[in-house]
């Protein structure tokens, strides 16, 4: 059997490779259009920022190491562009001698990953202005770099944007950091990636928020980018990280089936409407496993992992691939954010049912040098408590987390089998009480009634009678405190009892740093007789991720233990934050 591979790097290699492991016999043809046919594409920001200074490392393994060890017949700049499913036969250009060919198929795999998008703005082709998606443009922005590029403007606020932002900062670069969505990170809610935003500022990336790219113009050789707010920037470099789109030209010009996303639709063994062809990696639309709706994620792991299944199915094995949950992280100077399933805004857009909770625990046990306070946002179904997404931002133990919260999710587990989970510890690592079974205890004392939360998006819209208490010190009171809110610290909330008495009818909202406090001080009121009490879930921190104050920071918290908060902001000389 002779199976060609249309396109390398992820998808396309790892189908080959997984071909060769099972059918020594079969006949294993790539064609890859680059000069390149394995590289790391995840690390090429790292170059650029000096960080993998050996460009050498980039490279996973050459055609010549396929060709010896597995036995794959590789060629590079070799593009297909055509395809006539009638013959079975590819029709093939050779970037080298300028030939075109023909090759026949028993099978054949689309592996073209998806390319940068180009906004159709007015200057968008001046020389000075990239994307980033293989190493000759990887190439090409660091030479620029290189000869002593001042300043730069990264246009759009995703994965790639905010990975080249930090590269070029890295390299003393000036940056303006563009995104016209009123977030960075879309995969994440917007509370969630505002500590991002924070963050970057504080490492003097200037970030435009709702700012839309009218045009680009020259301005001696530079690039000035007009933007829509009425700012100009003036750069040696404009980098484009708008987003990708499934290159599906050639599935297209083959009649197979295309999706309402763009990218080529292919069942669970990854076969397009053509059975004897099948389509991997970032080209492919797939099933969320939260929300149903189909979706293209352009991951590398996914990528690998479709490769690994179309090859199984062409070898006779019967492997399937499943729903994703787009599972996914990246690092931002000191701080790492990412998550596992569904958002709250994706929930939302297919009118699913869920709750949520805000948590902010330590990345491990807070009396061991080294950690910080992460934000922790778990969501899930409101009757059984069933997984459907998990989000972490902090700067210690997130990827830990998430990576359980993922496997978690993946196995169907509800919030009550988190409380349960046994997981590593050691004061460096964790701590006896892991952030994922908080999430879990947190998250099961709402279903089973222990406490009613209330969110800090519904603040302009609490109830005119009602009674808002901050639980915190007096210190991190008179520091910053709610509007309107009176002070009630939860040491001397027993004491207040029969003074609160006249209130039993209001409605009691509670907060404060983090919500441990006022969680107890509900519990407290609550067998008091007090009915109507709401405890602010994630407190303070992640108020302040909605309503931008004083308190708010872009540095890493000082660690605290939900039990002496009280002490620590009083006798500590550091921020309240």
């Amino acid at each position: 059997m002779k199976i060609i591979i249309v396109g390398g790097v992820a998808g396309g290699m790892s189908t080959a490779a997984r071909l060769r492991r099972l059918d020594e016999h079969a006949e294993v043809v790539i064609y890859e259009r680059d000069p390149y046919v394995s590289f790391a594409n995840c690390g090429l920001p790292y170059h650029i920022s000096g960080d993998i200074a050996d460009r050498n490392k980039l490279f996973v393994v050459t055609p010549k190491d396929l060709e010896r060890t597995l036995a794959l017949q590789v060629h590079v700049q070799h593009e297909v562009t055509g395809i006539d499913r009638s013959r079975k036969v590819v029709r093939v250009f050779d970037h080298a001698s300028g030939r075109t060919f023909e090759d026949h198929y028993d099978k054949l795999v689309l592996a073209p990953g998806a390319n940068p998008v180009r906004p159709p703005l007015p200057g968008v082709n001046h020389p000075r202005i990239h994307a980033l998606r293989n190493i000759s443009d990887m190439d090409a922005i660091k030479a620029v770099v290189d000869q002593g590029a001042f300043s730069a403007v990264v246009v759009g606020g995703g994965y790639i944007g905010l990975e080249m932002a930090e590269a070029l900062r890295r390299r003393g670069v000036r940056v303006d950091l563009v995104e016209r969505s009123d977030q960075l990170m879309q995969n994440l809610d917007p509370e969630m990636s505002r500590d991002l935003a924070y963050h970057m500022e504080s490492h003097g990336v200037n970030v435009h928020l709702g700012t839309n790219v009218r045009e680009f113009r020259d301005a001696d050789g530079r690039v000035e980018v007009v933007l829509a707010g009425g700012a100009h920037p003036v750069a040696d470099l404009v980098v484009l990280a708008v987003g990708v789109q499934p290159e599906n030209e050639l599935a297209k010009m083959a009649g197979l089936t295309i999706g309402t996303r763009g990218g080529i639709v292919v069942d669970q063994h990854m076969r397009t409407s053509d059975p004897d062809i099948y389509a991997v990696g970032d080209a492919v639309e797939v099933r969320d496993a939260a929300t149903g709706e189909m979706a293209v994620i352009p991951l590398a792991g996914l990528a690998n992992r479709q490769g690994r299944v179309a090859a199984d199915h062409i070898a006779g094995r019967p492997s399937a691939f499943q729903a994703v949950q787009g599972t996914s992280v990246i690092k931002v100077f000191d701080m790492t954010a990412g998550g596992t399933g569904a958002s709250e805004k994706a929930l939302r857009r297919a009118h699913m049912s869920y709750t949520k909770i805000y948590i902010h625990p330590n990345g491990h046990a807070g009396y061991y040098p080294g950690t910080h306070p992460m934000h922790l946002k778990l969501l899930f179904t409101p009757q059984e408590g069933r997984l459907l997404g998990a989000q972490v931002v902090g700067f210690d133990g997130v990827d830990k987390r998430i990576d359980v919260l993922a496997t978690a999710l993946r196995a169907g587990m509800t919030v009550y089998d988190l409380e349960d989970l046994e997981l590593a510890y050691a004061p460096p690592y964790g701590a006896a009480k892991d952030p994922v079974n908080m999430a879990g205890f947190v998250a099961a004392n709402a279903l089973r009634g222990d406490v009613e939360l209330w969110y800090p998006e519904e603040y302009t819209d609490l109830p005119d009678d009602a009674l808002l208490i901050d639980m915190r010190s007096p210190r991190e009171y008179a520091g910053w405190h709610i509007p309107k809110a009176i002070n009630i610290p939860m040491g001397e909330l027993r004491q207040h009892i029969a003074d609160l008495g006249d209130h039993k009818d209001r409605p009691i909202y509670l907060y404060c740093l983090s919500g441990f406090r006022s969680y107890l001080g509900t519990r407290v009121l609550r067998q008091y007789g007090f009915q109507n009490v709401n405890n602010l879930s994630g407190g303070l921190k992640t108020f302040i991720a909605f309503h931008r104050n004083p308190l708010t920071s872009a540095q890493p918290a000082v660690p605290f233990e939900p039990h002496a908060e009280d002490r620590t902001a009083e006798s500590e000389r550091i921020p309240v934050t």
